[in-house]
């Protein structure tokens, strides 16, 4: 149970100590609150999403956490290089539109999320782990949370308010029924890291590589560039095309070799880990906020790997949800749907707009073109380093009819 002081603004539960949870935390901590989150597992755990985008660092930085990601020996990342067979072109995220970080870094998560897990706890945050939220009720003025933990022992937990930072856990979209289907179609990843051992004096470990598949435009792999050598590597295509394998970490290897430009970089790299699969994880909900609650990041809305989004949408719904709850507590009047839900899908369908372009080939048309206006590709590049709320940028103010106007010039 969280007990209110005189001293504290309210009292939170935050489900989830990912990227967003601690974020949260440590927001809500430094304005007052008392903070407790639940966390299912130990850290550090595997969790996909490694390269960061610029914008993560402005949260990052709100959060008094940028010193200990600084100083962490991650990869550092200054941006994005795309391939299609003979075709390469490069984004610097420090050549973008949006006034802001620049350049940010490319994280083996299990390390990076007990990172900023042990800055939080620092600040004060407490974190409760391998403890799992197993039912919600919000029919009272402090919303209740069963927990279960290790032993199966249930216990109560209440708050004046609950953020569900549970990522692909999803719990109160699956405990509260807010589960809703996605738009995209249903796509399957497999993905791994590895001691690549690239040799290659023209690759740029600063960079994340996205390779498209020689023959099929919606097939695309990545390559993301740790520090000490190792790299996370990953295909995505719709689950029919790794149809005729049945071991995955077999199948990543061949799906490798069909592109001879990514197969060159990884000739003598070793696959010395588990390769995991993870399929339709495009996800929706039919609300992100009720009674007492709010939904952050993958738990609220997932849309594709592709950009890279997932953790910066995630800490700016941290930052977004922090700050409204500061005013809430103020007595301040409060609009969740207003205030959060419409201002966080503007980026999210920012985002929306370039990753349905990405599997059509229309903005690969765009950025492998020959002839790239700098003023639009300093527009772009602040997308794709995260700077997807910045409505001073024509191609976030009207994304579709900016992109689609775009695409016909190109072609």
């Amino acid at each position: 149970m969280i007990n209110n002081n005189k001293n504290k603004k309210g009292s939170i539960i935050i489900i989830g100590a990912g990227p967003s949870g601690s974020i949260a935390g440590a927001l809500l901590q430094n304005q007052g609150f008392d903070v407790i989150i639940l966390e299912r597992q130990l850290f550090p755990r595997f969790s996909i999403g490694e390269s960061l985008l610029p914008q993560c660092m402005e949260v990052i930085n709100r959060a008094g956490m940028m010193d200990a990601v600084v100083n962490a020996g991650f990869q550092y990342k200054n941006g994005a290089s795309f391939v299609c067979r003979d075709r390469q072109t490069e984004f610097s995220f420090e050549d973008k539109f949006t006034p802001g970080i620049g350049t940010t870094f490319q994280v083996q998560r299990g390390r990076f999320d007990k990172l900023l897990a042990d800055e939080a706890v620092g600040m004060g945050v407490k974190i409760l782990w391998q403890k799992e939220v197993i039912a919600a009720d919000f029919s009272t003025d402090r919303p209740k949370l069963t927990v279960c933990n290790r032993s199966g022992d249930a216990m109560t937990y209440s708050a004046d308010f609950v953020l569900d930072a549970s990522g692909f856990g999803r719990i109160l979209p699956k405990l509260l029924d807010l589960e809703s289907p996605s738009d995209f179609p249903v796509r399957q990843a497999l993905f791994g890291h590895v001691e690549d051992r690239i040799n290659d004096s023209h690759f740029d470990r600063n960079k994340i590589r996205i390779t498209v598949h020689p023959e099929y435009k919606d097939v695309w792999y990545w390559l993301i560039p740790f520090s000490h050598g190792r790299s996370s590597v990953g295909v995505v295509a719709e689950p029919a095309f790794f149809q005729g394998w049945n071991n995955n970490d077999q199948a990543l290897q061949d799906i490798i070799k069909q592109d001879l430009s990514l197969s060159g970089l990884l000739q003598n790299a070793v696959f010395d880990e588990k390769v995991n699969a993870i399929t339709g994880y495009s996800a929706n909900v039919k609300s992100l906020h009720g009674k007492g609650y709010a939904l952050l990041g993958n738990a609220g809305e997932f849309l594709d790997p592709v950009f890279s989004s997932g953790v910066t949408i995630a800490m700016k719904s941290a930052a977004l949800a922090a700050e409204l709850l500061v005013r809430q507590f103020n007595n301040e009047a409060v609009d969740w749907q207003q205030d959060y839900a419409v201002p966080l899908q503007r980026g999210i369908n920012t985002f929306r707009v370039f990753v349905d372009a990405w599997y059509d080939g229309r903005f690969q048309d765009v950025i492998f073109h020959p002839r790239q206006q700098p003023e639009v590709k300093a527009m772009i590049s602040s997308i794709l380093a995260g700077y997807a709320w910045d409505e001073n940028n024509p191609y976030v103010k009207n994304s579709r009819p900016r992109l689609n106007t775009l695409v016909e010039l190109c072609r």
